[in-house]
């Protein structure tokens, strides 16, 4: 069974109200904010109320994902610790630019007992780009490259374009990375939470260059992100009838097996058999 990763929720770790809707919504993860959405006033505060959460359960099948402070603000060790001692799933360190970065991080998981807890890495630095190789073959516990967008942009002294185009480089360069490493890849948010037809046109964007998901800012995104990153109903069909097509081609000893007039090849039978898994995991197998 495959998982999933379509839709990646940041929600703020500093607002009890917000984490118990968490609980009622469908995102395949929950990320609780500890860094940008927290203000740092009340990021001790925030740091017990996930923890709480943590314990306490009862989000369903999401999984559950906390954003601690970065490795050169005065909180990220104290985050380490507490968070670990809680047990998510998966702990995103912000603004990792090296592959030392990397290590730093999951050295410090390790010391606090977060062995079995998986590392997620965002690239939002012009550094992080041009290292994403190194960091993505840094660690085993690696598990997750998520692209920032945001602060790229900022950093870049670029602007936000429609089509992206100048980011575009690296969200190339970031899904490039991931499937290097055969890690899970997810896009940067789209901050108009109201503007539904722009939010699709990224998403699309972003599953037709291969990455598993996006992360989102409300849960009014979430029904369009798990959406477009699940197999339609004719995608699905298609990928029997292809790989039918071309174990028929075995069976009968073709040297070309063809599928809608195209010749196909095993590398289109593993990509369909990609698309069956994650439809069986919703329930369509």
């Amino acid at each position: 069974m495959s998982e999933l990763y379509r839709s990646v929720l940041f929600m703020p770790g500093s607002n009890p109200r917000v984490i118990e809707k968490a609980r009622t919504l469908d995102a395949d993860v929950i990320v609780f904010d500890l860094e940008d959405a927290t203000a740092p006033e009340a990021k001790v505060e925030a740091r017990d109320l996930v923890c709480k959460a943590l314990k306490e359960g009862g989000f369903g099948r999401s999984k559950l994902v906390v954003r601690v402070n970065g490795l050169t603000t005065k909180w990220w060790m104290d985050d380490m610790a507490v968070i670990c001692a809680a047990r998510p799933e998966a702990i995103i360190v912000p603004k990792i630019s090296s592959e030392q970065d990397v290590l730093t991080a999951t050295s410090a998981m390790v010391h606090e007992g977060g062995d079995g807890i998986a590392l997620w890495a965002m690239l939002e630095t012009p550094l992080a780009f041009l290292n994403a190789g190194q960091i993505a073959a840094a660690d085993p516990r690696l598990q997750c490259l998520l692209i920032g967008t945001n602060d790229l942009v900022k950093d870049l002294r670029a602007k936000h374009v429609a089509d992206r185009s100048s980011v575009m480089t690296a969200l190339g360069t970031g899904i490039m990375a991931a499937r290097a490493y055969d890690l899970i890849a997810i896009d940067g948010v789209y901050n108009d939470f109201k503007d539904h037809t722009g939010l699709e046109k990224h998403a699309v964007q972003a599953r037709d260059m291969g990455y598993d998901g996006k992360s989102l800012i409300h849960p009014s995104q979430i029904e369009i992100a798990n959406a477009v990153f699940s197999p339609s109903e004719d995608e699905i069909s298609e990928a029997r009838a292809l790989i039918e097509a071309f174990n028929d081609a075995k069976r009968q000893q073709k040297g070309v097996a063809t599928f809608q007039g195209k010749m196909i090849e095993e590398l289109h039978v593993t990509e369909a058999e990609r698309v069956l898994e994650i439809a069986y995991t919703l329930g369509k197998g």
